[in-house]
């Protein structure tokens, strides 16, 4: 019997370009008035991820707290690098600010906010020549305000005294509710994060650095994350950590200049203990296209990439960072003053190199109608506005303040189209303002696939400098992952697709739920540093 003829066999399809796999992420991943991203089908609350990571086996180091009465202004030279600094910097940045409950719930809430409270940002701390720690990689604990020692280095990363800050993102976190949207949330909640870091050393007179010559690999082993045995799991995308950013401290002296092959150096002569609990034992669902996404956008060693971090705004004292919270609900009367709405502009529109500008959906500021404008911000704002103006184009013309009057809408009309095109939220309504957060997407993702995580970041960086300015003012603000991109697009009169919406925050006058207990963020512990 004669053989059958044998089948060709097809070729398997050459990989995408990282720069194709963004934008297939950015374009899959919107929201649209039909259908919403692909996400989770149900949510079991009861057992959602675990919000606090820990490593068995790390010795653990309690830490002072933040002395907020002293930690109003900054100092006359920067602090000496001690345990009460280091404490008082990660209070302000990554701690516990307060418990709520309600009912029989209870959450946490922490300096630096996180969309949908999930927390995916896990911080780690360098140390060399700090009196009372060891040379080595610390582990941040929150719930505890402690230190948990990850590897014991017998080769300091930089000459002491030293600190360094890195962030890594545990991403299932955010995937458990969101789905694929989950990338983006995580790089906003990093943006948040590097603000909150920002805000905490410009009180002890110290200054973060971002370390642009450390490549993702490079970050990864030297923050254990590459360890797979170290984390254990039923799958290696829950209970993985990405590594993010390294943020080197400026302690008063300048930094040391942090080199790739040193700091591998210093990764493999560690000695590492501990191994990281689980983050969720049960996962239910799967979404590779973040793993793609993340892949795509990791950058090697010496990227060329610019730094995110603008000028320092101004200094917050911190009381007020550990009285930051996100608004749940909004006075729909209050009306923003006039004053506090050009102090605010004068803090957007001084960052000269900022590649975000601004859509504001203006409900209530005193002195200017209702309606939608655009801030255009640096030399990506002026490229925005001049495809506005071109040839065919609505004619838009820019006020001496400096914001384009994009259309006159009725109250009631505007806050129809604000709730809608914010997921139908009705704190994008009843707020003073929205602000919708528009970048260069396509020119800088196209050109390094890594600029997409900086873009997102430089987006949570923002958000963090108007949630302490909404605070500075009386008020309160609140960031906004879900909208419908494109009708947002069109809302701001977008006609190319190169220009993208990442980001949304609102702020006005919150009305606070009576029925929410607060109680102290560390009862265990007192509520000042140690002696």
């Amino acid at each position: 019997m004669p053989s059958p003829p044998l089948m060709p066999v097809e070729p398997a399809p050459a990989p995408l370009a990282a720069g194709k796999v963004v934008e297939i992420y950015q374009q899959r991943t919107k929201h649209h008035f039909s259908a919403y991203a692909a996400g989770p089908t149900t949510l079991d609350w009861d057992a959602r991820p675990e919000p606090f990571r820990h490593f068995s086996g790390a010795p653990t180091f309690p830490l002072p707290l933040a002395d907020a009465e002293s930690l109003a202004s900054p100092p006359l030279s920067p602090a000496v690098a001690d345990l009460a600094a280091l404490g008082a910097l990660l209070h302000l940045s990554f701690g516990l600010t307060a418990w709520k409950s309600l009912g029989p719930d209870r959450w946490a809430v922490r300096a630096n906010p996180s969309s949908g409270n999930l927390h995916p940002v896990e911080a780690y701390v360098l140390v060399a020549g700090v009196a009372g720690l060891a040379d080595g990689l610390y582990h941040y604990l929150p719930d505890r305000h402690a230190l948990e020692l990850r590897a014991r280095h017998g080769h300091p990363f930089a000459p002491g005294p030293a600190l360094a800050i890195g962030l890594t993102t545990v991403m299932w976190r955010e995937a458990w509710k969101y789905g694929e949207r989950a990338f983006r949330y995580c790089q906003l909640d990093t943006g948040h994060a590097m603000g909150t870091v920002r805000y905490a050393a410009a009180l002890l007179g110290w200054r973060p650095v971002e370390q642009l010559r450390i490549g993702t690999d490079t970050l990864a082993a030297l923050l254990g994350v590459d360890r797979r045995d170290d984390f254990p799991g039923r799958r290696a995308d829950v209970s993985h950590e990405e590594a993010e950013i390294l943020l080197a401290l400026d302690l008063g002296e300048g930094v040391a200049d942090l080199a790739p092959p040193a700091l591998r150096t210093v990764a493999t002569l560690a000695e590492w203990q501990g191994v990281a609990t689980c983050i969720d034992p049960f996962p239910m669902f799967r979404w590779p296209i973040i793993a793609e996404v993340a892949q795509a956008t990791r950058r090697p060693d010496e990227c060329p990439l610019p730094p995110i971090f603008g000028p320092l705004p101004p200094v917050q004292p911190a009381a007020r960072i550990l009285g930051r919270r996100s608004a749940q609900r909004f006075d729909p009367n209050h009306e923003m003053g006039a004053e506090q709405f050009a102090g605010l502009l004068q803090l957007l529109r001084g960052e000269t190199d900022a590649r975000l500008s601004l859509v504001f959906f203006v409900h209530r500021v005193a002195g200017l109608e209702a309606g939608l404008y655009l801030l255009p911000r640096g030399l990506w704002g002026r490229a925005m506005l001049e495809g506005m103006q071109a040839p065919g184009s609505t004619p838009v013309s820019v006020g001496p303040d400096g914001l384009v009057r994009l259309r006159p809408l009725a109250p009631v009309e505007l806050r129809r189209v604000a709730r809608s095109l914010h997921c139908h939220q009705e704190i994008a309504a009843s707020a003073c303002l929205a602000v919708g957060m528009l970048a260069p997407f396509a020119p800088l993702s196209e050109r390094d696939p890594a600029a997409y995580r900086d873009l997102l970041r430089e987006a949570g960086l923002l958000g963090q400098l108007l949630y302490l300015e909404a605070e500075a003012m009386g008020l309160r603000g609140t960031g906004i992952g879900c909208f419908f991109d494109d009708p947002v697009h069109e809302a701001a009169t977008l006609t190319t697709p190169e220009f993208q919406s990442l980001y949304h925050f609102t702020i006005g006058m919150p009305v606070e739920d009576e029925r929410i207990e607060t109680t102290p963020a560390y009862p265990a512990l007192a509520e000042r540093p140690s002696p």
